[in-house]
C-alpha cells in the first residue's frame, strides 16, 4: 500500500509566528510554492496561502507588514506519515483540504497536495479528492 510517506513533498517552506505577509509573499514568489507553514519552535500552529494572503488581506487594504499567522488557518489538521494514500484522500475529501501536512512522533515532516495525488500516487485517489473538495459548503 501506498503511504503518505511515499509521495509527500519533504523539503517545507516555514516560517515563526512573527513573519510578516511580505516576507511569506516574497519566499512564496522565490520558492514558486502556494503555502507556507506556520510555526512556533517545532509545533506546527498555521498554514498561509497565496489565496489567504489575497483575500484574507490584501482585498481589504491590511498592512503588509502585518504577521502572517493572522491571516493563516489555524488548528491545522495533519496525518500521520504511514497513513494510506487512500485513507488520506478519504479525509482531504470530507475535510476539503488542499494541502495536507504530514507528520511522524508529531513533528511535520511533509505536505502532501491535490497534485501529489494526482501525479505521485496514480491510484485515482486525486480524483476521491478533488470530488469531496469541489463541493459546496453549506
Amino acid at each position: 500500500m501506498t503511504t503518505l510517506t511515499d509521495i509527500m513533498t519533504s523539503e517545507l517552506t516555514t516560517v515563526d509566528r512573527g513573519a510578516t505577509l511580505k516576507e511569506v509573499a516574497l519566499l512564496m514568489r522565490e520558492q514558486d510554492i502556494g503555502n507556507v507553514l506556520i510555526m512556533d519552535g517545532d509545533t506546527l500552529v498555521g498554514i498561509i496561502t497565496d489565496r489567504d494572503i489575497v483575500i484574507r488581506a490584501v482585498a481589504y487594504g491590511h498592512d503588509l507588514g502585518t504577521a502572517a499567522s493572522d491571516y493563516a488557518t489555524g488548528e491545522v489538521f495533519s496525518m500521520d506519515a504511514a497513513t494510506t494514500v487512500a485513507e488520506a484522500a478519504a479525509e482531504m475529501a470530507a475535510r476539503q483540504l488542499r494541502r495536507l501536512p504530514v507528520t511522524r512522533d508529531g513533528q511535520v515532516v511533509g505536505i502532501v497536495s491535490l497534485a501529489d495525488l494526482a501525479t505521485r500516487a496514480r491510484t485515482g485517489a486525486d480524483e476521491q479528492a478533488l470530488q469531496g473538495i469541489s463541493q459546496p459548503t453549506i
